[in-house]
């Protein structure tokens, strides 16, 4: 295959992950995956002589130096890192417990944080590279029931918008990928975790938990198609910072893209006032 990349994707037994190991093979790149659980990596992706399936927890450093390393000694060299281990977590900032709230950002971010610090000696070396950090349209506009979760969704949006300047000089690049719902397990309980102290006042919590978790299966999203679409984005010369997958996303964003444009403008005078 005259393009063929090495992808390094986190959290690859399901979900996007899986729907995106299984499009890069079929494609004919090479992909080391990870899940904490390799036997279920290795039945839901099969087997290849371009897969590599490595056991590693994001939460675990050790294991992420040691899967990328693996990856490279497999493979010659890793172009494209895909952060997409990660689970949701619903309740109000009251209801989530510091271990429930900090079990979240360990996963989320700081998994994250993991890979892109052992991937980054190989990416300078080679002058070259693409990291993608999957975040959610969650990390653009939050709603009512996810604070925590857009919480850690943000947190990876900032962190790849400096991320992406860090790293320029050295020919890397780094991409937002921001999905809405897709027809994968998100929604089901092994993938999303909802608080075990609900208070009963926050009913407008309750009634967005409810909604959003009756969606499972309905979603609008295609995760084969939001597969492709990555593929297509690694292959860019020049990628976007931000790439949103599915039309919920679009409208969500710019709903938010108007809202705050308007409160900006409105409270303009009193914005300016603070100066010398």
């Amino acid at each position: 295959m005259e393009n063929k990349q090495i992808w390094f994707i986190t959290g690859a037994s399901k979900g996007l992950g899986l729907s995106l190991v299984k499009n890069l093979l079929n494609a004919g790149h090479a992909v080391a995956a990870t899940s904490r659980k390799l036997d279920e990596l290795v039945n839901a992706a099969g087997t290849n002589d371009n897969f590599l399936p490595l056991q590693a927890d994001v939460k675990d450093e050790a294991a992420i130096a040691s899967a990328i390393k693996s990856t490279v000694e497999k493979f010659g060299r890793v172009d494209v890192v895909v952060n997409n281990a990660g689970y949701g977590i619903g309740g109000s900032v009251e209801e989530l417990s510091d271990t429930e709230t900090r079990d979240s950002f360990d996963v989320n971010v700081f998994g994250s944080l993991n890979v892109i610090r052992q991937a980054m000696p190989y990416l300078r070396t080679q002058r070259s590279g693409h990291i993608i950090n999957i975040s959610s349209i969650a990390g653009i506009t939050a709603n009512t029931g996810w604070a925590i979760y857009a919480a850690t969704k943000y947190a990876l949006v900032g962190l790849t918008e400096s991320l992406a300047a860090d790293i320029k000089e050295f020919g890397i690049k780094a991409t937002i990928v921001a999905p809405g719902g897709f027809r994968t397990n998100f929604l089901e309980p092994d993938s999303i975790y909802i608080g075990k102290n609900p208070i009963p006042e926050y009913t407008a919590v309750r009634a967005t938990h409810d909604r959003y978790l009756k969606m499972s299966g309905n979603q609008a999203g295609d995760p084969d198609k939001a597969a492709v679409a990555m593929i297509e984005l690694a292959a860019m010369e020049n990628p976007p910072l931000y790439l949103l997958l599915g039309s919920d996303a679009y409208a969500r964003a710019n709903e938010k893209l108007e809202r705050l444009s308007a409160e900006i403008k409105q409270y303009e005078a009193r914005t300016k006032s603070t100066d010398f």
